[in-house]
């Protein structure tokens, strides 16, 4: 018995499997009909091959509206705006009508023309013009040599090779999602929400003192030698919205990273790209800041780099979904205020790169590996000279102003007069605030003139400010100027008549007055 068609069909399934990487969608019980997919590939991204004798040419119209039915559901299921779909026949002899016209031009699905099913013949007959013929339609050469005759166990053999390596190959790519349970992240997402909460009673989450007393990144501080905050912030969170979001991704994003790396190189991965986040952001923001952001946004840069190691295998799987979520947080990022974006491409770098120095596990790549570490390293050094150089240090009258007030709360009153004395001779317009809290280390300092000086300054441009109106009426009070002090008192006092101490301070100037007869 002849095993030729048989074998014509195996045949044509390994090819489609082992050298064009296609992936077994379905295999009848019967091995006549066999469904592939690969859905990166644009000619034909599912193939079908069907082992029958065709007799008659209306049964080979019947099975192409048949497969253009199942194409079409496969299409939804793969959520494709459109699926060609190449159909091949292998069949003894070809059919005793005529059936040329019914292969001549493809078949469309009638509901909504989306699923295109071209389908080719090939027959005993002419094997040499179908595998042209199939070439043309599927875009690459596909010939092979056969044989007058094969017997059952060569099909057997070439059909277990070609399902062998199927099987292989689908437990290799299973393999990289599966190289390690996630238990860091869980341990991470604890570790920050129990940070959050012993803040929460240690003095607020929300408040930049008792985040900058605990470790945020603050540039100030880092200039100093603080460099432990490059790390510290990674698990400090400021309000719960901000605290629930980042636990929330990192669940989702951090599990399918150390699912795919292994712990230890998750591990590494996070806390480097939390890391690079806060540099960037040291470099480029002079505000405050904490949290996660950089640190998640570093296991999007690890899926980015199993992108570039696997294209075909992250554009099957996690491609447009890692895509889609990384481009809603870039335009949310930029779209609002008050978000610490040059952290969160800090930490997407970070990731990369760490990605790259790990590698996957049990998949060394040394001379990658390598490049990579050298890249890191580099991209560090360069980063930290930057940020610590002369012309980056910070100016921002934001920062230096959260620093003064740290110095006041720890009465630190010369330091805090240094730093904002500073802002004042390098800013071409401080603030009223600039101006309020320099006069405000003055008059601890006994230096009531200068303070009576920036005090002014502060009024001029901001004649609203009640506490500088009402320090101002004290400076002058003390100076025994009554009548000035009694204007600003007044002032202060109408600004905010809720202030007590304001109207006190005014009876206490009148009553000043009528003793010492200035007002008559």
């Amino acid at each position: 018995m002849n095993y030729r068609e048989d074998y014509v069909f195996w045949r044509l399934a390994y090819f489609f499997i082992s050298e064009q990487g296609y992936r077994i969608i379905q295999l009848f019980d019967n091995q006549k009909e066999l469904w592939l997919e690969k859905l990166e590939s644009k000619g034909a991204p599912i193939v079908r091959l069907l082992r029958r004798d065709i007799d008659w040419s209306n049964s080979i119209q019947k099975d192409i509206e048949f497969c253009t039915s199942n194409g079409e559901r496969v299409r939804r299921q793969v959520r494709r705006g459109e699926l060609n779909l190449l159909n091949i026949y292998v069949s003894q002899f070809p059919p005793v009508d005529e059936y040329e016209y019914r292969l001549a031009k493809p078949f469309v699905y009638p509901e909504g023309k989306k699923t295109i099913v071209n389908s080719v013949l090939l027959t005993s007959k002419n094997y040499d013009e179908g595998l042209r013929f199939l070439s043309e339609r599927y875009g690459k050469d596909i010939t092979f040599s056969i044989n007058d005759e094969y017997s059952e166990q060569d099909v057997t053999h070439l059909q277990n090779s070609a399902l062998e390596y199927a099987i292989k190959k689908a437990n290799s790519e299973r393999a990289v999602f599966t190289s390690g349970k996630p238990f860091f992240t869980y341990v991470f997402m604890i570790i920050q929400i129990a940070v959050f909460f012993w803040l929460e009673t240690h003095g607020g989450s929300t408040n930049n003192q008792n985040l900058i007393k605990y470790g945020a990144k603050f540039n100030p501080y880092i200039q100093d030698g603080e460099w432990w905050r490059f790390l510290t912030p990674v698990f400090l969170h400021s309000g719960f919205t901000h605290l629930a979001m980042n636990t929330l991704s990192l669940y989702f994003i951090g599990t399918a990273v150390e699912r795919m790396y292994g712990s230890v190189r998750f591990v590494f991965i996070y806390l480097f790209s939390g890391i690079t986040g806060f540099i960037a952001s040291f470099i480029f923001v002079d505000n405050v800041s904490v949290g996660a952001s950089g640190a998640i946004a570093g296991c999007f840069g690890a899926l980015l780099y199993f992108g570039v190691i696997y294209p075909k295998l992250f554009a099957r799987t996690l491609g447009t979904y890692v895509i889609a979520i990384f481009l809603v947080n870039i335009a949310f990022g930029f779209s609002q205020s008050g978000i610490d974006n040059a952290g969160h491409l800090g930490g997407l770098i970070g990731g990369f790169l760490a990605s790259g120095i790990m590698h996957f596990p049990k998949k060394k790549r040394p001379l990658l590996q390598v490049f990579f570490l050298i890249l890191s390293i580099l991209a560090v050094a360069i980063s930290l000279y930057f940020g610590f150089s002369d012309t980056l240090k910070s100016k921002d009258d934001n920062s230096n102003l959260i620093l003064a007030q740290e110095y006041i709360n720890h009465e630190n009153y010369k330091q805090a007069y240094e730093v904002l004395k500073g802002v004042e001779e390098r800013s071409e317009n401080p603030s009223a605030q600039i101006y309020f809290l320099l006069s405000f280390t003055e008059i601890k300092q006994n230096m009531l003139t200068e303070a009576r000086t920036h005090l002014h300054k502060a009024l001029k441009l901001e004649p609203g400010f009640p506490e500088a109106n009402y320090n101002l009426a004290l400076i002058y009070l003390e100076e025994n100027d009554l009548i000035q002090g009694k204007k600003y008192a007044e002032r202060a006092a109408k600004l905010s008549p809720d202030k007590k101490e304001y109207m006190a301070l005014v009876r206490e100037i009148d009553q000043l007055i009528q003793s010492s007869g200035e007002g008559e």
